[in-house]
């Protein structure tokens, strides 16, 4: 007997076995694959309906069987739950599908993939239903016909000087076309649950407590009561700060911080309204010793609303804390009882008489003449104050031109100025021969106001 090597046999032992055990493996993967040749793959789904590992030729009752018992939960917002059973929709397994694509596209060797991975097909024509019996029972549903809560934004409330940020409502209002076009894809899927939340079928606020808008919004509207601006009048003062400006402060529906600027204009107008003084009727004590009421004219204060109103809605934007005067149009000297003061002119008109007063002393006096009411150029009555003064000027107008030395206006054309052209003044001259609007004085009185009146100096002409 020859000598067998031991360790050469059971090599090749070995290797045989590892050979039979891939082939079994090879075989039985492969008969496995046959059957998958007429057989769905492990976690097959069609449409909603499980196949897995159901004959092909068994796919149609499978289906069949799934249809009769189908129904659509809707999982709405309030926990509520509605649902769209198959019969009451006609909904029906078509005879005439396509599923017969599904098969081709499938290769039987891959059946090991379906252990891993899900196997979902959708096919368009497998299920048919009655629309108008669809569209009749989603009209009919709770969630179309219960009162509508409509979504809003985060809000922002003023709370003890600053703002909070009050939270969003989502409310239940659906969007219907979505709503619509969501639970027909469903049934047409097969889908047994469809959460309308989830499918977006509400409409939801556009900024929410998550939203960095809120903050920027918040931030801004903080920066604008922030803003506290004390208006000086002389001795009293308003104080403007977050108590009143936030009644002035809206959001718009993209969250951008609105500022009324007709709120604003109405205080800067109030502020007028009480604190403007050009034209308002003064108690005025006479060279005579009378005292008089003298309204009208242009001296006093007078705010300048549609600057202040402009400065103003800068100053909240900026949240500028100071004190300030308002832009004023028209300043008067003193902001007290006695605007006017002891520099003044003051004509007389009854008595055709003006006096210059300067730090209370009395500079000059004289008669004068004053405008025509016969021809309807009376002076004006009312409070004035000097605009400018000019040596040498040449006076016109309708149907004359007249020469002066000393011109002083005080409104528009009307003003004092000397009148060489005349030989007496004061009287009854006025009511026949008076100017046309102007205060014609003699040319020493008038040289003399000139010499020592200053721009801005208050005029002062009444009647008795």
């Amino acid at each position: 007997m020859k000598n067998v090597d031991i360790k050469k046999l059971f090599r090749s032992k070995g290797t045989g076995n590892v050979i039979i055990f891939i082939a079994s493996i090879l075989l039985i993967y492969l008969i496995i694959s046959l059957y998958f040749s007429k057989h769905f793959f492990f976690n097959t789904v069609i449409n909603g309906v499980d196949v897995s590992l159901k004959a092909h030729e068994d796919t149609e009752d499978t289906i069949r069987g799934y249809v009769i018992d189908y129904r659509l939960q809707l999982a709405e917002r309030n926990g509520e739950i509605e649902e769209i059973i198959g019969r009451d929709i006609g909904m029906e397994y078509n005879e005439k599908n396509s599923i017969d694509k599904v098969y081709p596209g499938r290769n039987s060797f891959k059946w090991i993939i379906s252990l891993l991975k899900d196997q979902k097909y959708y096919v368009e024509d497998l299920f048919i239903y009655n629309k108008d019996n669809l569209k009749n029972k989603i009209n009919g549903l709770n969630c179309l016909t219960t009162d509508i809560i409509e979504p809003q934004n985060v809000s922002f409330k003023y709370i003890n000087g600053s703002y909070k940020v009050i939270e969003e409502v989502y409310g239940n209002k659906i969007i219907k076309d979505r709503f619509y076009e969501n639970i027909e894809m469903g049934i047409l899927k097969g889908v047994r649950k469809l959460d309308l939340n989830e499918t977006l079928c509400y409409e939801n606020p556009r900024y929410t407590l998550s939203s960095y808008k809120a903050l920027e919004t918040k931030n801004l509207l903080n920066e604008y009561v922030k803003a506290k601006i004390t208006y000086k009048f002389g001795n009293e003062k308003e104080i403007l700060d977050g108590n009143i400006i936030n009644e002035w402060l809206s959001i718009d529906k993209n969250l951008e911080t609105v500022i009324s600027k007709i709120a604003v204009m109405k205080y800067v107008k109030k502020l007028s309204e009480k604190y403007d003084t050009v034209g308002i009727a003064r108690k005025f004590k006479t060279s005579m010793g009378k005292i008089v009421e003298v309204s009208g004219g242009l001296y006093g204060w007078e705010i300048n609303r549609e600057a202040e109103t402009e400065a103003l809605l800068e100053n909240i934007k900026l949240g500028n804390v100071f004190k300030k005067e308002p832009i004023y149009a028209n300043k008067a000297l003193y902001r007290a009882e006695n605007e006017i003061g002891n520099t003044y002119v003051e004509v007389n008109i009854t008595r055709q008489h003006l006096w210059f007063y300067k730090n209370g002393e009395l500079i000059t006096q004289g008669s004068v003449v004053s405008g025509n009411p016969n021809r309807g150029h009376s002076t004006v009555l009312g409070t004035y104050m000097l605009n400018y003064k000019q040596k040498g000027a040449t006076l016109t107008g309708p149907g004359y031109e007249a020469p002066v030395t000393y011109w002083m206006p005080f409104f528009g054309n009307i003003g004092i100025h000397d009148a060489s052209w005349r030989y007496s003044f004061g009287g009854e001259i006025y009511k026949r021969r008076g100017s046309h609007g102007c205060i014609n004085a003699p040319i020493y009185l008038a040289k003399e106001i000139f010499e020592n009146i200053e721009e801005g100096t208050p005029i002062v002409c009444y009647e008795e």
